[in-house]
């Protein structure tokens, strides 16, 4: 990798996997511009403090734009001047995508349009951007390959997902736009998203409330440390795909170690020296049976796939935890 010769753009700079990104980046001596909306999809608090934490140690600066608005994204581009762009914002969630479609609308889909349009007109030399397992849907074959068929998506999440590849692709095919999808997979740690189960259940657990365990805790999830979907990440964006004639490729980010929801509450038990009082309930609309990442192409094209265990991940998440978010057990 080319360390300090780049000027890279990364979007969503101030949420979990963005921020952590940019800090990777700026501290390999690129040049990192950051954006967000700061939207209070959950508390924008939260993305004030990973900006002081991660983004502000390392010199990147993280502008408030709205990247669904178009003269915003022209501004940004003309402003920043990339050469690379890491495009991580978005509106995520699976159950938030049935009670406020348009959201998804908004930030999935024409944010990612003006994304790539600026690409584009910027001649950009590699554009990374984030698509999700939820694209795989309720498939019933694991693990989930990248040559999979991806068009059954039970939620409007996974759809929008699944149609930034489309759109990705087009522009890679019509215009030459070199461009990485990146299917991630469950990611969980320190700095992370309030609404993932692994937070809310740590939250719960440390206050002594009951905890919501969907299917009886059947569902298998395959859960990938921040740490390894950053080194992904950086890895990727450095090798743009080659294959087969067209300049865009996906590759799934995953740990390839699925385990049961019951199997993870137990391990995060043992993190926290705490024991869950659990509350079972029926299997919710737009959830998934299991989520398995087949990495052999990751690891073929840029020789990494992520290894850190649940119970390594949980332990350095708990100990975060505990350090920076005592005010929310009270």
């Amino acid at each position: 990798m080319i360390a300090g010769t780049h000027r890279i753009l990364v979007t969503g700079a101030a949420g979990f996997v963005g921020s952590y990104v940019a800090a990777r980046l700026a501290a390999m001596g690129h040049q990192v511009f950051g954006c967000d909306n700061f939207n209070d999809y959950y508390d924008p608090q939260l993305k004030h403090d990973r900006v002081a934490a991660l983004l502000d140690p390392a010199g990147v600066a993280c502008d408030v734009v709205e990247l669904a608005d178009v003269a915003q994204v022209e501004a940004l581009f003309a402003r920043v001047k990339p050469t690379l762009v890491v495009h991580l914002a978005a509106q995520a969630g699976v159950r938030y995508s049935l009670i406020n479609p348009h959201a998804y609308i908004q930030s999935n889909l024409v944010a990612f349009g003006n994304i790539l349009e600026a690409c584009r007109q910027g001649k950009i030399e590699h554009l990374l951007y984030a698509s999700s397992s939820s694209v795989y849907g309720a498939n019933a074959k694991v693990p989930f390959s990248e040559d999979d068929v991806t068009d059954t998506p039970v939620s409007l999440y996974a759809a929008t997902k699944k149609s930034n590849e489309l759109m990705a692709y087009s522009y890679s095919q019509l215009y030459r736009v070199p461009a990485t999808g990146l299917r991630f997979f469950t990611v969980y740690g320190p700095w992370g998203r309030p609404d993932m189960a692994y937070f809310s259940f740590t939250q719960k657990l440390l206050k002594g409330d009951p905890i919501q365990v969907f299917a009886e805790g059947k569902l298998t999830r395959d859960f990938t440390y921040i740490d390894d979907i950053v080194e992904g990440v950086v890895r990727l964006l450095f090798k743009p795909s080659e294959e087969g004639g067209v300049p865009h490729a996906v590759y799934n980010i995953g740990n390839d170690q699925p385990v049961s929801v019951l199997y993870f509450i137990e391990t995060l038990e043992k993190a926290l020296g705490v024991k869950a009082q659990k509350e079972f309930l029926p299997m919710q609309p737009g959830d998934v049976p299991a989520t398995h990442a087949d990495t052999s192409k990751l690891k073929a094209w840029v020789d990494f796939a992520p290894q850190t265990t649940l119970a390594t991940g949980l332990e350095r998440f708990q100990g975060w935890y505990r350090s920076n978010f005592e005010r929310l057990k009270q």
